[in-house]
């Protein structure tokens, strides 16, 4: 950011929050086409897969998508292979969704190149840099989360 004015930091950050956003999506993107899905798709399996077994109410919850568009989306996955819905062993009334395998060799392939090469970036700071940077982060990440959270609840 060149400048220290609170209006010329606040286009900085929204341009740096627009950019990393843009490159992140465009990297799943990338990923998701190995897989024939979107980036929203692929995203939507990640969390599967991160976050084990979950219901279709809070995959929707998790990505701020409407429950009829987790509906559509876990049919793709399903029929790629790639999640299966069963019963809650906990609740045999309610559906669960959970990931069938982990990640193909191509798409582990892309995320252990993604994770060398930012291991390269962030080898590049001290660990005081690293610290303003993981706020950084964590705050626009939590920005980002209430925001869609907002979007997706109005009428």
């Amino acid at each position: 950011m060149t400048s220290q004015t609170s209006g010329g930091r606040d286009v900085a950050g929204v341009l740096l929050g627009a950019e990393l956003s843009d490159a992140v999506v465009s990297f799943h993107e990338a990923v998701g086409a190995l897989l024939g899905l979107s980036a929203a798709d692929h995203k939507a399996l990640g969390i599967v897969r991160r976050d084990g077994p979950m219901s279709a109410g809070l995959l929707a919850e998790r990505t701020a998508l409407t429950a009829g568009a987790v509906t559509g989306l876990v049919d793709r996955l399903e029929a790629a292979g790639l999640v299966r819905r069963s019963r809650d062993p906990q609740d045999r009334r309610r559906l669960v969704i959970e990931a069938t395998a982990g990640p193909s060799e191509e798409v582990a392939a892309a995320f252990d190149a993604l994770q060398r090469a930012m291991a390269g970036v962030t080898a590049e700071f001290s660990d005081a840099e690293l610290a303003v940077v993981e706020r950084w982060v964590r705050a626009t990440t939590q920005v980002l989360r209430d925001q869609a959270a907002a979007l997706a609840a109005r009428p």
